[in-house]
């Protein structure tokens, strides 16, 4: 799996740099909207759409033999998430990012380091924080017009925002990830490692040349999701990846294809208020922010009842 995570981090770098040629050779290139959310809703989506495999694991390590259970659980939990972001949203924002920061982190690098201290995890936060920070440091105003289409509307947040912008808060995180990923890179050095420092640069190159959402979907899409579903493939099929590719394009397809529906649907109903783009933007980060949390938690339970 090193091997197979290192040649996918080579070729995301190469990509992304052909992609960087290219938007800084012709001013106009950009992804619409509309593209990001058909790559979030068909290849990010995917990666999690195989949870209802994990739950029976779970159910069946913690011997509870109602499944319909996890199926309640895991859409309570999505609709806290949209119901707490409706009513603090600003709350919510910062939540959602510090954990996707570590969840980010963690799924990105895990598979090279096999201890599961408290300074890794804290190594895997920092690590992750280049998403959130990255694009607030190259392009602040973007970023944050991003938020206020988010529902959030609190000006006080805003002030604190524009005090991090004043302070270089943004830069100062930026370099603290640089050193979170030195610190992983040396630690237990091998040379498939080098993967840590591919992916680095990758997320600092699209961050610079695209905007805050086109960076965002090329990594959360090519970079996050392809690693996390290629350690599936390989779980359903360890000693052949390709029938591993097919099993798990036949188990994601059903969960994949529903929550596409609930977001068109989302989306259709967000576009009577909201102008189109702007509706995007609030299925995409809102959307993400219900899944990502009912995810997040399926994976500690496993990983925790597992031991």
């Amino acid at each position: 799996m090193k091997k197979i995570n290192f040649n996918h981090s080579f070729i995301f770098f190469l990509l992304c740099n052909i992609f960087s040629l290219i938007a800084f050779k012709i001013n106009t290139f950009t992804i619409s909207p509309f593209i990001c959310l058909l790559l979030i809703l068909s290849i990010g989506i995917s990666h999690g759409s195989l949870d209802n495999f994990k739950g029976r694991k779970l159910f069946q390590i913690l011997k509870i033999d109602n499944f319909s259970i996890f199926y309640f659980g895991y859409i309570l939990i999505a609709l806290i998430v949209i119901f707490l972001w409706i009513l603090i949203p600003y709350v919510s924002l910062i939540i959602f990012l510090m954990v996707a920061s570590y969840h980010f982190g963690k799924e990105d690098t895990q598979f090279l380091t096999i201890e599961n201290s408290y300074y890794n995890q804290f190594l895997f936060f920092l690590k992750g924080s280049l998403i959130v920070f990255a694009p607030m440091y190259f392009h602040f105003d973007e970023t944050i017009s991003i938020f206020r289409l988010l529902l959030i509307e609190n000006e006080t947040f805003y002030k604190f925002l524009d005090l991090i912008e004043s302070n270089r808060v943004s830069l100062y995180f930026v370099i603290l990830s640089t050193l979170a990923n030195i610190l992983l890179f040396t630690k237990n050095f091998e040379l498939k490692k080098f993967t840590i420092f591919l992916d680095y640069f990758s997320i600092l190159i699209i961050n610079y040349y695209f905007s805050p959402l086109v960076a965002f979907t090329i990594y959360f899409c090519f970079l996050h999701s392809i690693r996390h579903s290629i350690s599936l493939m390989s779980e359903l099929d360890e000693n052949n990846l390709g029938n591993g590719f097919k099993i798990f394009i036949k188990k994601a397809l059903p969960l994949t294809f529903i929550t596409a529906i609930f977001c068109v649907i989302g989306l259709y109903l967000l576009n009577n208020t909201y102008n189109f783009d702007s509706s995007i933007l609030k299925i995409i980060f809102i959307g993400l922010a219900s899944l990502t949390f009912p995810h997040i938690l399926l994976e500690y339970l496993i990983e925790k009842n597992e031991k």
